[in-house]
């Protein structure tokens, strides 16, 4: 971090708020139907139609009028004759008369004259059906005016069905189909730009250079983009980055049309750490630079003015307080820059099973391994909680919220901040 900046030391809601704060929701597209999964909706979607169209049989039997089937037992059946057959898809030719019966299909539509529908079960199947002698013994009369769903039942015409603000699951794009929208508008998703830098890193193809003892695999690509790809927003890889400003230069500019930024490395206090003198020339406003948590306090954040004001998100070079700040910070900011109301993981409570030590004034956000023991979920720690001990991360089930000089004792509750795709919350966790 250049000299002039002085270090903010924001607490992990101060960085938060200001986070949130310092991202917009992005506007508005329109996708085909299957494209808009996972998209926010935009706008309310009304009905055009009743749902279901008509009254239809929500068994298989036969369409009746209950005044014939009344009384009806296995010892006194009623005979019905059967004068038309209807599959789903199909209508009846003729309504159903005083002493008739049409055989229907789940899902076809009621005939006239008919007010239930008698399930197959409770006759002898029928005979001669589609002939001048078909009929029907009906054998008991407990669904006489019943199992007949009426029109409009879900949705009546002009109904709103689906609410701006809604996540597009499964079930809400089956509801679009069912109301004809084969196109939907949707809050746009970022496009995120990812960037790494160091000497040191390589590609994960170029792993023999790891074996000779000469550069690490820039791991922090692959969990980023892995991540981005968990919000459901797509990542531009921007590659690695050299420490030189020239290299930097040339890689932050192929972010341009990206949403966001996010860079892992090289916003310390190094004599080679050029990203934010960089950035800094690339009129970018950093509106704070370190946080008050463990790990992960060499974090920044601003907006990039040569790349249309676009946020940044500068994160630190370990991988595990990569992955935990962007878990924390990023991953909300996204989520409300796609246009969601809960953006943030959920938290627990949980019974810490081994002691932790939260020194000083930083928050810790220790890795551990849920479990349920004794009637409880119980948390442990997950090994060596170095920022650099990527295996620690790969092992967590949460991250344990430890208050600044706070010492946690084996069978003292935790609050725990839960990883792996639980449903999100609209409550922050710290």
């Amino acid at each position: 971090m250049p000299a002039e900046r002085a270090a903010d030391w924001l607490t992990a809601p101060e960085a938060l708020a200001a986070i949130l704060n310092g991202v917009r929701v992005l506007d508005a597209e329109e996708r085909a139907l299957l494209e808009a999964l996972g998209s926010v909706l935009a706008e309310d979607v009304g009905s055009p139609v009743d749902l279901p169209p008509w009254d239809n049989s929500a068994m298989d039997g036969f369409a009746v009028r209950a005044a014939d089937v009344r009384g009806a037992s296995v010892d006194a059946p009623r005979v019905l004759r059967v004068v038309d057959d209807v599959p789903a898809g199909h209508f009846a030719s003729r309504p159903v008369g005083a002493g008739e019966a049409i055989r229907i299909m789940t899902g076809a539509p009621v005939p006239g004259g008919a007010d239930g529908v008698v399930r197959v079960e409770h006759t002898d199947g029928g005979s001669g059906i589609g002939t001048a002698e078909g009929s029907v013994r009906i054998r008991s009369d407990a669904d006489a005016g019943k199992n007949v769903r009426p029109r409009g039942e879900d949705v009546r015409t002009g109904d709103v069905v689906l609410r701006a603000g809604t996540v597009l699951r499964a079930p809400e794009l089956a509801v679009a189909a069912a109301v004809g929208r084969a196109r939907l508008p949707v809050v746009r998703r970022p496009v995120v730009a990812v960037l790494a830098s160091g000497d040191e890193l390589v590609p994960v193809e170029d792993f023999g250079e790891v074996r000779t003892g000469r550069r690490i695999v820039s791991t922090n690509s692959y969990a980023l983009a892995a991540q981005l790809a968990e919000c459901g927003v797509e990542a531009r890889l921007l590659g690695i980055a050299r420490d030189t400003p020239e290299s930097l230069r040339e890689h932050l500019e192929r972010a341009a049309g990206c949403d966001a930024l996010v860079t892992t490395a090289g916003i310390s206090v190094g004599e080679h750490d050029y990203v934010v003198r960089t950035l800094r020339e690339m009129r970018t406003e950093v509106e704070f630079w370190r946080v008050r948590i463990r790990p992960g306090s060499a974090m920044a954040f601003g907006h990039v003015g040569a790349l249309g004001g676009i946020p940044w998100f500068g994160l630190p070079g370990n991988p595990v307080s990569t992955m935990v700040t962007f878990e924390l910070f990023v991953r909300p900011a996204l989520l409300r820059m796609c246009g969601r109301a809960r953006i943030h993981l959920p938290t627990i409570d949980a019974v810490m099973r081994d002691a932790y030590a939260a020194r000083g004034t930083m928050m810790h956000f220790p890795r551990v391994r849920l479990a349920r023991e004794d009637g409880a979920t119980s948390a442990r720690l997950t090994g060596s909680q170095g920022s650099g001990v990527g295996t620690s991360m790969a092992a967590a089930d949460g991250l344990a919220i430890v208050p600044a000089d706070t010492d946690v004792l084996p069978g003292e509750n935790v609050r725990v901040v839960v990883l792996g795709g639980a449903p999100l919350v609209e409550e922050a966790p710290f």
